[in-house]
């Protein structure tokens, strides 16, 4: 009696340790899918099984073949987005069912801690009315949905993440990005579909940090030896977030990228756009959708405290500038003007949703046509000396520029090179030059805006866009 007890057991441990088919954390309850697309279903099951996808929709079975390692990826038609909630069955022989999809609009969010930065907030770095939309943000159930991934790395590409899709509330939403959550309300409200967004997103993060081995490898001054890496501060280590956190959501549909990233490399500015430009190709390759939209915020106004980057950060916006002129289909907003002035000493400004906002109309007008959200800065043209003062005309696609007293962020060298603040800046309204002057500089031969560290402007469009930094000179 006691042996076939024990034959029993065996059997039944048999049976439970055969796993049924096992999608993707990526493929789970609450997720949204892009609308219009072959989206992409993918997990692990015993190697050689056979697996169907039956989404509700059409009811339609889709069917694939594990590879000999039990991973198995197959592509589903979807339909145009909607709030009509969705169940997805998956069956290698023992069905499971995937509930409350959503199909809608699917963005990726990555780069640096002000991607990062969540709705709570960070320690001693809060969020501009964080916690009211955070209280608010059960409103939000049925329009966006979050798939955050967790910080982690890994000297090796994984193929998993301990992540879930989750659905706003109160108890869900504290740690969203808030920069991609203002985004995806708004872009959900103008296009009356759900919103899906994939947060990978690590504070300090450099952009070698989200590059892959084999373009890492090419870099010079980049060590892959964990002897060199290990010492590093956490978040400056090379190839390990790319591996641990980008990788593992590569097969995921999107409808394109967004990204906040270029403080940790205010000091190597000289590479930023040539490796970014790489990263973006690199990213599109494994994503395997072609060129998706790949749309960047300017870093914000910071004083550096680090020796070998003060004095950077303006090189680095122009970096980020030169890399968006080299990647095709791509765009960036300005920020200059959306700091407060006790934010000097503050990496992680408090405003999320204007930022959020102003990148989201980028992608409304970019990629889905909505040209009635402006996007385009105005920005230097050309520039003349006159009388003892700069003429500079500015190039503004809207409505000219609607400042014309008190306006800050200009600067005047002479001959010496040394920058002075203008101290009289006033539009002249039939040519749209502004006439910049400092009683300290009466032969000017340069003149720049807002490129300092931290030197927020106030002048804009009559769209409300800020001015783009800018110099006239190439003194560095």
């Amino acid at each position: 009696m006691r042996t076939s007890l024990i034959a029993l057991a065996l059997v039944l441990t048999a049976g439970g340790a055969s796993a049924k088919v096992r999608p993707s954390a990526m493929i789970s309850d609450n997720m949204v899918l892009q609308q219009n697309a072959n989206a992409r279903i993918f997990g692990s099951a015993d190697p050689g099984s056979t697996v169907t996808v039956t989404p509700s929709w059409n009811n339609k079975p889709y069917t694939t073949t594990t590879d000999r390692t039990g991973q198995w990826c197959l592509a589903i038609e979807t339909p145009g987005g909607s709030f009509d909630k969705h169940t997805i069955t998956i069956s290698d022989g023992d069905p499971i069912t995937i509930g409350n999809v959503l199909v809608g609009e699917v963005w990726l969010a990555s780069g640096q801690s002000n991607m990062q930065m969540p709705l709570k907030g960070f320690p001693g770095c809060c969020t501009e009315d964080g916690y009211d939309e955070i209280a608010s943000s059960r409103r939000q159930a049925d329009k966006v949905r979050f798939f955050t991934v967790p910080l982690t790395q890994s000297y090796t590409p994984v193929d998993t993440v301990n992540a879930s899709w989750a659905v706003p509330s109160p108890e869900t939403s504290t740690e969203f990005s808030a920069l991609a959550w203002h985004l995806a309300k708004r872009m959900s409200d103008v296009l009356d579909v759900p919103v899906g967004i994939v947060s990978a997103a690590y504070g300090g993060a450099k952009v070698e940090s989200w590059t892959p081995r084999e373009l890492l490898e090419t870099y010079k001054d980049v060590s892959l030896d964990p002897k060199d890496i290990e010492p590093m501060v956490h978040y400056l280590r090379p190839m390990l977030m790319y591996n641990a956190m980008f990788v593992p959501i590569r097969n995921y549909t999107y409808k394109g990228i967004l990204w906040y990233q270029g403080c940790s490399n205010v000091s190597t500015w000289q590479t930023y756009a040539e490796r970014l430009e790489a990263m973006v190709k690199h990213w599109r390759d494994q994503i395997a959708i072609g060129d998706i939209p790949f749309y960047s915020v300017e870093i914000a106004p910071y004083e550096y405290g680090d020796p070998s980057e003060q004095g950077k950060a303006p090189l680095l916006r122009e970096a980020q500038r030169k890399a968006v002129e080299r990647i095709p289909n791509s765009g960036i907003i300005c920020t200059n003007d959306l700091v407060k002035p006790y934010e000097r000493f503050n990496i992680h400004p408090a405003d999320k949703a204007a930022v959020g906002k102003r990148l989201c109309d980028l992608v409304l007008n970019k990629t889905y046509g909505k040209k009635q959200f402006p996007v385009e800065s105005p920005r230097y043209k050309s520039h003349r000396f006159k009388d003892g003062a700069a003429w500079v005309a500015i190039d503004s696609p809207c409505d000219g520029i609607c400042r014309n007293y008190d306006i800050q962020g200009f600067e005047v060298a002479g001959p010496d090179k040394v920058f002075h603040p203008a101290d009289s800046v006033w539009l002249h309204w039939q040519t749209n030059e502004m006439v910049v002057s400092s009683k300290e500089v009466p032969q000017p031969v340069a003149v720049r805006y807002g490129w300092r560290d931290f030197m927020p402007g106030n002048l804009h469009a009559g769209n409300y866009l800020p001015l783009i930094p800018f110099r006239t000179d190439d003194w560095e």
